[in-house]
């Protein structure tokens, strides 16, 4: 329930993206959002005021002169106690509407008339034609311009069977911009570099030493990352999760993959965060065939070599500057407390991330404790998002306050 206690005021503008719109509205309902619609004339056209009523649970607003709004100024009410207006999907014509500050239909109106303090988040769509069009993009740097936060949007198939930008994002990954555009931008113009999921080391083509991290704490930390106003990159060993949105995704397998993918990335980063269960061996003599049982039972010979220890590589890379601050993270069966702290020291980072392994692996939720050269922070138990975002917040107290960041 990311957006419990919210308003959100829901415009739709004429595009065949409108029966997307459907599920974006359930989506929010979901995290908790009290959804209030508002329809241009020509959005009518494509999706009916019945089905946005049915799934938002309010009376549509189509017309400025509505008999419903006592003192007949829709443009006034339905606004002043917002906490955000989302236009999706937003037309060529209403983004021009909006560039110019024309006042023409409710949508448009309340838009101009919104208070100050209330943002206004649009989502484009429309034919790649239109979106590449130079008028249509002087007026979408004009809203930028005017702090008007432009979400998407996405290249792919077009309804009017094109292929290209244009599309509108997908319902999904527009509940998540609408939730990031709520948190605390403590780590705009940073650069982040994450490594999350477990690695696979072959044993055969078939066969492999691996773990049961999930992932989910990794990628959590990249989501939160991302809501903070930070470039994302995700460097991932094999999982199941999907990218979150707006951030890089390099996939990998192995942890010597890993270490190359993070060489090659971390120029430039002003934070590495090492979530990864990183193998700490692989094995030196993998099969290049299925290895075969044999008739009198013996095991196969495998030796094992050690892996790059990748997060104290990057922390001894660690500039003059400050860059990266390095973040690890310690998966412990026991002895949480003893361990994490001598981890930290024997990495040479500030601040490490300890929890016990068997009990987060593959679980939504999680208790971590921070460990740094004061001591340690233990932060409840609670989902893994909601840990991300605290860490996210801890990272960007410390690194904030050190000038060399600045």
């Amino acid at each position: 329930m990311q957006l419990t206690g919210k308003k959100i005021v829901l415009g739709l503008t004429g595009g065949v993206a409108c029966y997307k719109v459907a599920e974006l509205c359930r989506a929010l309902g979901r995290e908790g959002a009290a959804v209030q619609v508002v329809m241009t004339e020509a959005a009518t056209h494509f999706i009916t005021a019945v089905t946005m009523q049915a799934l938002s649970g309010r009376p549509v607003y189509t017309d400025q002169w509505d008999p419903r709004v006592a003192n007949n100024m829709a443009h006034i009410d339905v606004t002043r106690d917002a906490d955000a207006i989302v236009i999706a999907p937003c037309s060529t014509d209403f983004i021009r509407k909006l560039a110019h500050g024309a006042c023409d239909d409710l949508l448009s109106t309340l838009c101009i008339a919104r208070p100050r303090h209330v943002p206004l988040l649009v989502a484009p769509a429309m034919n790649v034609e239109m979106w590449t069009n130079p008028a249509t993009q002087r007026n979408v740097q004009q809203l930028r311009d005017d702090g008007i936060c432009i979400l998407g949007p996405a290249a792919g198939d077009q309804a009017c069977g094109e292929v290209g930008m244009g599309r509108m994002l997908e319902p999904a990954e527009l509940c998540e911009e609408i939730v990031a555009a709520f948190q605390p931008k403590v780590l705009a113009g940073k650069r982040l570099l994450i490594t999350a999921g477990p690695t696979f080391e072959p044993i055969d083509p078939v066969r492999g030493i691996t773990n049961l991290s999930s992932g989910k704490m990794g990628y959590a930390v990249a989501r939160a990352a991302r809501e903070a106003g930070a470039d994302v990159t995700l460097i991932s060993g094999p999982t199941a999760l999907a990218t979150p949105h707006g951030v890089t995704r390099i996939d990998v397998q192995t942890a010597q993959q890993m270490m190359d993918a993070v060489n090659r990335s971390i120029d430039g980063q002003h934070v590495f965060v090492a979530v990864a269960a990183v193998a700490d061996w692989r094995v030196t003599n993998p099969s290049t065939q299925k290895v075969k049982k044999t008739e009198d039972g013996g095991a196969p010979r495998i030796e094992f070599e050690q892996n790059p220890d990748i997060l104290a590589t990057i922390a001894a890379r660690t500039t003059l500057a400050g860059h990266p601050y390095c973040v690890g993270f310690a998966a412990e069966s026991e002895n949480l407390m003893e361990y994490g702290a001598a981890k930290r020291e024997r990495k040479g980072i500030p601040l490490l991330v300890g929890n016990i392994g068997h009990h987060t692996f593959g679980a939504d939720d999680n208790e971590i404790v921070l460990f740094d050269d004061q001591g340690h922070t233990l932060l409840p138990r609670a989902d893994k998002l909601t840990l991300a975002r605290q860490l996210i917040s801890e990272i960007s107290k410390r690194i904030n306050s050190q000038s060399l960041f600045q």
